[in-house]
């Protein structure tokens, strides 16, 4: 591109600057609230008086993830990146399913980390891979790294995502933190009944490692459409209970489309976050746009539609027309998603198959 294209923004004033790329659907979790496909999710939610349409198991089922050759490329992620950020994006979040299922991963983050103009490049995993991984992804530019903890109890953390691996991601933890991947976040989707129990031992865990911890309210993005309203703890019931156990300062946000409230611990290091996606909206201010594996381009978590890239990509298209094709789709950018609403319908794809 000779220089840079005019920015991506909104019919609603929004212009974008944060770019998840999902590198592929497949993952090695079946956690409750995106792959429910476990005896114990099934129970857990037949015990909730919602429907589980899936066969029980308690091995992990061979899921309908998409073909390989539907799977962007390296070099076509580099190119979408590229072109994103001569159009104002600044931060991009590699994601998955779970992207260190894609072999060679650090490949791509070292071709990313070479675009000029991208001052955050992250990734959110689920951990249990990164010890393998960790070193290579630092040396080849990753800064930052998310990881998701439901549940410190092993059991519990088993029922959650499916999967014996609560020592991995503990190790994951450790390890980001020796390489310098500063600040370690953590994400934890609290459930009603599953895992609310366990949110000041998650607090406490975050405090005593220091780590930035994110409590999400539970979504309507799972693939068995079991997701209940009263499953879901509002941030202002964790709020309360995390200020009356601990001793807590407001944080200042650090730009107007930040997602989480944040607090610090007086007494310590660490941080506490709460998004609420369903109790307490924050479309006003988004400001970021996902990139699919196959290249499909979505405008928010909810969108019930997508934009296909990969024609352009393998069509010749030259990069000022994929900037053209970014700007046109992102000036039609929902002014907000619908959940709780009567008119709410849930997107067709998981979060698996969207990308967090």
């Amino acid at each position: 591109m000779n220089g840079p294209a005019a920015a991506l923004s909104d019919a609603h004033g929004r212009v974008m600057r944060d770019l998840r790329v999902s590198v592929t659907d497949r993952c090695n979790f079946r956690c409750l609230y995106c792959l429910p496909e476990t005896d114990q999710a099934a129970d857990f939610y037949r015990s909730r008086g919602s429907h589980h349409s899936g066969a029980p198991h308690d091995t992990l089922r061979t899921y309908g993830w998409m073909p390989r050759s539907e799977i962007l490329t390296f070099e076509e992620i580099e190119r979408v990146v590229r072109v994103a950020v001569g159009c104002g994006i600044q931060k991009v979040r590699l994601t998955g399913g779970e992207p260190l299922l894609r072999q060679g991963l650090e490949t791509l983050v070292a071709r990313l980390a070479g675009i000029e103009g991208i001052t955050d490049l992250a990734m959110t995993s689920n951990g249990f891979l990164f010890p393998r991984k960790g070193h290579a992804l630092r040396a080849a530019g990753l800064r930052r790294v998310s990881f998701s903890l439901d549940s410190l109890d092993a059991a519990n953390f088993k029922k959650i995502t499916g999967r014996d691996g609560l020592r991995e991601v503990l190790t994951s933890i450790a390890l980001a933190r020796e390489l310098g991947l500063e600040p370690v976040k953590v994400n934890a989707v609290i459930i009603r009944g599953l895992n609310d129990h366990e949110v000041e031992r998650l607090a406490e865990f975050a405090r005593e490692n220091g780590l930035h911890l994110r409590f999400i309210e539970f979504m309507p993005l799972d693939s068995e459409r079991t997701w209940l309203k009263e499953l879901v703890v509002p941030s202002r019931e964790l709020l309360a209970r995390l200020q009356a156990r601990f001793d807590l300062r407001p944080a200042a946000p650090a730009h107007a489309a930040e997602t989480a409230r944040r607090w610090s611990f007086r007494d310590g290091p660490g941080e506490l976050g709460l998004i609420a996606p369903v109790t307490e909206p924050f479309c006003g201010h988004c400001n970021r746009v996902r990139l699919t594996a196959d290249g499909k381009v979505r405008t928010c978590l909810f969108s019930l539609g997508e934009h296909d890239l990969r024609p352009l990509l393998r069509g010749g298209a030259s990069d000022p027309e994929l900037a053209a094709r970014l700007q046109t789709i992102v000036l039609g950018k929902e002014e907000r998603h619908h959940i709780g609403e009567p008119e709410f319908v849930q997107p067709a794809r998981t979060m698996s198959c969207i990308g967090g």
